[in-house]
């Protein structure tokens, strides 16, 4: 059986900088389409309770992720995520201390 890369990312955005950390997330996915290093199941994103956007997706595999940080396409995006957001953990979210816990689908 082939070896999985499934990351979930999260990103918290920083006092009025909600909308604008939406609209570089808009670009986040076909920015990994594009490079070919994310499998090609849907992506998935949801928001949690106070707002931070969680991105579930398939890496291609583990070359593809350490691609990701080399890319002149993905990693500009990363860099303006950074700027409006905070690269947040499951377990900073309220929502990681319930055994099922549940997110809004996020449709950008």
């Amino acid at each position: 059986m082939p070896e999985t890369n499934f990351a979930i990312a999260l990103y918290r955005p920083h006092p009025g900088k909600e909308q604008e950390l939406r609209q570089i997330v808009k670009e986040h996915e076909p920015a990994l389409r594009q490079e070919g290093l994310i499998a090609d199941h849907p992506l998935t994103r949801v928001e949690a309770a106070d707002g931070t956007i969680i991105e579930m997706f398939e890496w291609k595999s583990a070359e593809a992720m350490h691609q990701a940080h080399k890319s002149t396409v993905v990693w500009p995006i990363w860099e303006r995520m950074m700027a409006v957001a905070e690269m947040a953990n499951l377990g900073s979210l309220q929502e990681a201390n319930q055994p099922f816990p549940n997110f809004r689908r996020l449709e950008l």
